[in-house]
């Protein structure tokens, strides 16, 4: 369920720097600039560089000079590209979105440097005693990346988590209360996740539910053919796996489908 996510990925740890929060919201910027105000994108960009050179120097491991380093052009240019396909729908906020194109193009960058250390002949380690190092840290760079890859996506599932955690607020919903509201039952529960998708694919039921940030007990009951009982009693849960099938939440609907979801929780 997904509390127990929430136990097992959330975790202390310091975020990446952000701006103080201003007057203007980032949110509210990104979508003026795809509304047609480009004036607004080299400003929002020139905003958040210190948060562009902080991203990049997190994913390294070392500080990051942007006039010199390849790595922030790379940032860079994914923070543009976030400006361009952001959008709120999910409830997800700009910043973690930016953040996690930021992360997945440096992912990218960094394999294309290292694609070429795929197959080093056993002969290449055995030259002198600084190249040997050389190649040795070129090596241990490749599984530090592959190390570093595991992290970024349990890091992912911790913004995820965070993200899901302030949308469902919004509906009066707390992590805490999804104990007692994921159904006991194997057959239930698979029968509650498959309601709680195909409302996420209903636009006009899904509406619904954010307009009036309610479940629509009457339509949805009548469309599954579901007691408004039975549904009552699980709306905290139908919510949650509706807001998370509906979302920017790519992590999160693994554990509403069991696709590639890890042995030790499957499902919600």
């Amino acid at each position: 369920m997904l509390l127990v996510l929430w136990r097992k990925w959330t975790g202390r740890g310091s975020a990446a720097a952000v701006p103080e929060p201003e007057a203007l919201n980032p949110e509210e910027t990104v979508e003026a600039i795809q509304q047609g105000r480009e004036e607004l994108r080299n400003d929002l960009i020139k905003q958040y560089r210190p948060f562009i050179v902080t991203t990049a120097s997190r994913f390294s491991k070392r500080y990051i000079d942007p006039d010199r380093d390849d790595e922030f052009s790379v940032a860079l240019l994914a923070f543009d590209e976030a400006i361009t396909r952001y959008s709120n729908e999910g409830g997800s906020r700009f910043i973690g979105f930016a953040a996690q194109v930021m992360n997945r193009r440096l992912i990218d960058y960094a394999r294309k440097e290292q694609r070429h250390l795929t197959a080093v002949p056993y002969s290449s380690l055995q030259g002198e005693s600084d190249e040997e190092g050389s190649v040795l840290s070129k090596i241990e760079a490749k599984e530090a990346l592959t190390v570093y890859s595991r992290e970024q996506i349990a890091q992912d599932r911790r913004d995820e988590i965070r993200t899901i955690t302030e949308e469902l607020s919004e509906y009066g919903i707390s992590f805490f209360e999804l104990t007692e509201q994921s159904p006991k039952h194997q057959d239930s529960r698979e029968s509650l996740l498959e309601i709680g998708i195909r409302l996420a694919k209903r636009e006009s039921l899904l509406a619904l539910l954010k307009d009036k940030k309610k479940l629509p007990l009457k339509e949805l009951g009548q469309l599954e053919n579901v007691s408004r009982k039975t549904l009552e009693r699980h709306r905290k849960y139908l919510i949650t796996v509706a807001l998370i099938a509906a979302g920017a939440y790519p992590l999160l609907q693994q554990y509403i489908t069991g696709a590639d979801a890890g042995s030790e929780e499957g499902r919600l």
